[in-house]
């Protein structure tokens, strides 16, 4: 890496994800914020005095001195990192990608054929296809997706799985945080003493339950041949602030035992071109041999947020397996996710 820093521009800078990206992006050693974009009535004024910060750290004060520019204004930078609304992200996504390289948190692009829908530690190779992207749409830039923020930790605990097993089932029950519904978030009333047995209108449980066919299928020609895996979803919000907890029951096409997938979950490693990015956690998976964890309070900051812990791996009565995933999911789930997808273009050469 040269010493010059890479400019990247935060879109959709004032909400929760957006301000997370921030936090994340003060002092990263190759990145520097030099732009900040935002909704019309938010733009033209310094981002210090319109934001609502919801994190425990205040902006820096030269980020906070900087002017919100309109998200539809691509910026002279190399990278975007991008926390837009899902509708917005519709039009202002391309945009930038006809020029800059654009690692986009929303869902509105996920499943586009022709966009790679990435963790670094599961899918890399995905980037392949940027190839016939850019020379389908005529862009010099380009888009990448990160999935769910549910859909990111429990394909991190497949993946090892899926690869010395094969899976062809699973059923995922999640208690997810009410951070994932942003801020303000869940009204009080509805969330305390309570759960809610749906998110998104039935729309969260489609997304676990097509994002990690894409995820764990195989390029082919810039195009990906998705996994034949079966996926069952049931979602929750719960009353906790961070952290996805996944409740996970498996078949596999090879018979495992317990202790023969735990070996596997606690031996795995990111391929050799994720090692050492600088979001990039030690251990992708932490494995936890408590009885009672993994909890969010207690597990949700490993790797700095970035890891899945996994827990509870035992025999499943229905199917081969069960076991218990958390991971964070305003961090790995969503700001985090993204900067270690932009990391990886820097590392692979797709950004210069």
């Amino acid at each position: 890496m040269s010493k010059r820093k890479i400019p990247v521009a935060v879109l959709g800078a004032t909400g929760a994800v957006g301000q997370r990206m921030i936090q994340l992006l003060v002092n990263h050693p190759w990145f520097e914020i030099a732009a900040l974009t935002g909704s019309d009535r938010t733009v033209g004024r310094p981002y210090g005095e319109l934001v609502r910060w919801v994190l425990d750290d205040a902006p820096p004060a030269d980020i906070a001195r900087m002017i919100v520019q309109p998200s539809e204004q691509v910026a002279d930078v190399a990278l975007a990192l991008s926390a837009l609304p899902t509708d917005a992200a519709k039009t202002v996504e391309p945009l930038w990608a006809e020029r800059v390289a654009v690692c986009s948190n929303a869902s509105t692009y996920r499943m586009a054929a022709d966009v790679p829908l990435l963790i670094p530690e599961v899918n890399p190779e995905h980037l392949s296809m940027l190839e016939r992207q850019r020379a389908e749409r005529g862009w010099k830039g380009c888009l990448i997706t990160n999935p769910n923020c549910s859909t990111i930790g429990i394909v991190m605990a497949l993946k090892p799985l899926h690869d010395a097993f094969g899976i062809t089932a699973l059923h995922a029950a999640t208690l997810q945080a009410i951070s994932g519904a942003g801020y303000p978030g869940v009204a009080s009333l509805d969330i305390i003493d309570n759960i809610i047995p749906n998110i998104a209108n039935g729309g969260e449980e489609d997304k676990i339950e097509t994002e990690p066919l894409k995820l764990l299928g195989q390029a082919v020609e810039g195009r990906v041949q998705q996994a034949n895996i079966g996926i069952s979803a049931q979602v929750t919000r719960v009353p906790v602030i961070d952290g996805h907890t996944a409740l996970l029951s498996i078949a596999l096409a090879h018979k495992a035992t317990p202790e023969q997938a735990l070996a596997v979950l606690a031996g795995w490693q990111a391929p050799e071109q994720v090692r050492g990015l600088p979001t990039a956690p030690e251990h992708p998976i932490v494995v936890r041999a408590e009885a009672d964890r993994p909890q969010p309070r207690r597990d949700r900051d490993a790797g700095k947020g970035m890891s899945a812990v996994v827990g509870r791996v035992r025999a499943c009565n229905l199917h081969d397996l069960r076991m218990v995933v958390l991971s964070h999911n305003t961090i790995r789930g969503a700001a985090g996710g993204a900067l270690l997808n932009a990391e990886l273009l820097v590392s692979t050469g797709v950004v210069a």
